[in-house]
């Protein structure tokens, strides 16, 4: 499908005060710092990207919109310049400059001031809540009884959560639980009928989330009721009226890229069970096609892909292909690619760098390699990686996608990993930034030293009568 997307004509460093000029350009090829995220997030919920709203890239045209005086009024600040930084010059001297590329697609947004507004009020719910956890029972029961009765909302919950004995032997929340509308994982297609998630947990309540929507994934409202919590941002202490901010449509956004992960396998005569007509992951069956009589699966990943050496006590030995072109082979424990969202999670462990969220990139990172050499590296998110077990390879590798759907790859099979153009948007408490730093600190202590301690007054007295005495003589 041709997309249409609006680049400016000059983007000078204030660009946040300046009338730009638009052009139209039409493109079949994939941007090459990435691909330009949908700006759909759910049915009802646009984004709002500094000074304009785009109401999508697919179905019409954009429509600048002024927002500036609404984001300081909002915002309390008035921004003077994107995070991206100034747009490079081009020219190179008297004479050199870089080749106009016709079919060049820039998506330029202010990720400080990207806000979620709603085109139509939210009118349905999902809850997700961490499972075998008793403390979040209370919690769980207030949130669906605030969003059912105060705002009027249908509720999702998954089956298995309602099956907690503590919640089948509670009559009084019996009148709330009759009103829940309920599915399971991997059967039930609720992708098109959410608005907003909430999610009530620790990050994995984040992740799991993330799997449910292999397309477009609606805001993300995740509170701090777990163990680390550096996805979860929100305090349940005051959700009332936090929930109801969010449901108004005044919220901070940070969109997370996901990967866009192809796993394709060599027939070997067991046929992949479809429920109801939905795949292991949640993909449609229709998504499930044969390439040279190869079987293809795709999984949308928020955090990392890993491979490793599984149970075999032999290195993995893997290839990594950008592009087309082999550019190494990972002798080791494996490979993690990530994402920026990622980075603070195994890839962090394995000695990689951390990337914020709103950084355009792929990040690969050997686990335990055979070469004191092989450091993580980060390409642009527009590539796509291709991984294959190398041909000297002694034994298989194992694949896994948020720490799930761990699955065994052999000789012939190949993984596909490109940035998706389906982004996961997590609302923030305060912005991007903040948020960020502060979960750095609290939940990863990053940084965090006795500090040291400054001279007494005496000895710095003494320091300098000695310096006085020496510049004398």
């Amino acid at each position: 499908m041709v997309s249409e997307v609006l680049i400016p004509k000059d983007m000078p460093n204030n660009w946040s005060s300046s009338r730009l000029a638009w052009t139209r350009i039409q493109s079949r090829r994939p941007a090459p710092h990435g691909t330009s995220p949908f700006s759909r997030v759910g049915p009802r919920c646009l984004p709002q990207f500094g000074s304009f709203v785009v109401r999508s890239f697919w179905e019409s045209p954009l429509r600048a919109v002024p927002q500036h005086v609404a984001l300081r009024a909002v915002l309390g600040i008035r921004r003077t310049r994107s995070l991206h930084g100034p747009c490079p010059v081009t020219t190179f001297g008297p004479k050199a400059c870089v080749l106009q590329n016709p079919q060049t697609i820039m998506h330029i947004q202010d990720p400080a001031s990207q806000r979620l507004t709603w085109n139509k009020s939210p009118k349905s719910v999902l809850v997700i809540k961490k499972i075998r956890d008793a403390s979040l029972l209370q919690p769980f029961k207030e949130l669906c009884a605030y969003l059912m009765e105060e705002n009027n909302m249908v509720v999702y919950v998954e089956k298995k959560v309602l099956e907690d004995p503590a919640l089948l032997s509670d009559d009084h929340f019996g009148p709330v639980k009759r009103k829940f509308c309920t599915f399971r994982e991997d059967y039930d297609d609720i992708s098109n009928q959410i608005d907003l998630i909430i999610c009530l947990g620790g990050d994995g309540t984040l992740l799991y989330a993330s799997s449910l929507f292999q397309g477009s994934v609606p805001p993300v409202m995740a509170f701090h009721l777990g163990s680390l919590g550096f996805l979860t941002p929100f305090n349940f202490e005051n959700f009332q009226s936090q929930v109801t901010q969010v449901i108004q449509g005044n919220a901070a956004v940070v969109l997370r890229s996901r990967l866009k992960v192809r796993v394709v396998k060599e027939p070997r005569g067991k046929k992949v069970a479809v429920p109801n007509g939905i795949s292991e992951n949640g993909v449609l069956a229709a998504s499930l096609d044969v390439e040279v009589g190869k079987q293809a699966v795709q999984y949308q990943v928020l955090n990392e892909v890993v491979i490793d050496r599984g149970p075999s006590s032999y290195l993995s030995n893997v290839d990594v292909y950008l592009d087309g072109h082999l550019i190494t082979t990972v002798q080791g424990d494996g490979v993690i690619v990530s994402t920026p969202t990622g980075s603070t999670a195994y890839a962090a462990a394995a000695g990689a760098s951390m990337i914020h969220p709103n950084v355009p990139a792929i990040m690969v990172t050997p686990i335990c390699p055979h070469s004191l050499s092989f450091r993580p590296i980060v390409v642009p998110a527009g590539v796509e990686l291709k991984i294959m077990l190398s041909p000297e390879a002694r034994n298989t590798a194992w694949v896994s996608f948020d720490g799930r759907k761990r699955q065994e790859i052999r000789h012939g099979d190949s993984i596909s990993i490109t940035t998706s153009c389906y982004p996961l948007p997590s609302i923030c408490v305060r912005d991007p930034v903040s948020d960020w730093f502060e979960s750095l600190a609290q939940c990863l202590h990053w940084n965090v030293r006795k500090k040291q301690a400054h001279f007494p007054e005496d000895e710095e007295d003494a320091d300098e009568e000695g310096g006085e005495e020496r510049a004398g003589s």
